[in-house]
């Protein structure tokens, strides 16, 4: 999905929000994302069937019900299983079902070869010490670990001199931390009794490229900015 966004941008291709406007104010319109392009390889539109209920209006009403405290509505997308999809043909299909689903497996994100749910004790917790967003957990090498590109996707094209990627281990993270906050844990405390510590404080570790700090959330601060890769591979929907 990425090699395509790319592909598309590079020969000038509006995107999808760039050629409708009129449809898409509340989008940039700049580029090609994974996200469009994952969009279009996942909706049952294009094999000649119709679909409904894939998105809805969230109102963001403070009062359940009452729109005159509505926050702003912005649209929203339902669970695959809540689509609903024509048992006929309702307009030409520009693509057949068997490439549809063919679609589908390939831009699935496989399961672990070893059957095993992935867990990450730091999610949410470790923030760049180089451009103050949330790391991504990443799994490298069995074990999980952190990675900030500073919001480059896999979408932007490589630029001489951009930020080195941050990149830490979970377990040495952990080891970091632990030996910071020696004097509060138990004696003999695990990576895990840690890290129930860190969240439980709500403490957070800040991360550069050689430096480990475990900080506080300032009083009355908002928190890091959580601007991991909005445009990352996600779980395609399979459909057949």
């Amino acid at each position: 999905m990425a090699g395509i966004a790319r592909t598309l941008n590079a020969l000038g291709v509006p995107s999808p929000s760039a050629h409708d406007r009129v449809r898409n104010r509340h989008r940039s319109g700049e580029a090609w994302t994974l996200r469009s392009v994952a969009a279009i390889l996942a909706n049952p539109r294009y094999t000649g069937r119709q679909v409904w209920n894939r998105q809805y209006i969230d109102h963001n009403e403070t009062s359940a019900g009452d729109k005159a405290t509505s926050g702003g509505s912005v649209y929203r997308w339902n669970p695959k299983d809540q689509w609903v999809v024509s048992s006929q043909l309702a307009h030409p299909a520009l693509v057949s079902e068997e490439d549809f689903v063919k679609a589908q497996a390939v831009s699935a994100v496989a399961p672990p070869v070893d059957g095993r749910v992935r867990r990450y004790l730091l999610t949410g917790l470790v923030t760049c010490e180089v451009c103050g967003r949330r790391a991504d957990g990443h799994w490298v090498h069995d074990r999980p670990s952190y990675r900030c590109r500073h919001g480059r996707t896999s979408v932007s094209p490589a630029t001489p001199g951009r930020a080195k990627a941050v990149y830490w281990r979970e377990d040495e993270l952990l080891a970091r931390a632990g030996r910071q906050l020696e004097s509060a844990l138990a004696a003999g405390a695990d990576h895990r009794a840690t890290a129930a510590h860190i969240r439980g404080r709500k403490l957070r570790i800040v991360c550069g490229h050689d430096s480990v700090i475990v900080k506080s959330e300032e009083p009355g601060s908002p928190p890091a900015a959580h601007r991991t890769n909005p445009h990352r591979r996600r779980k395609s929907p399979s459909w057949g």
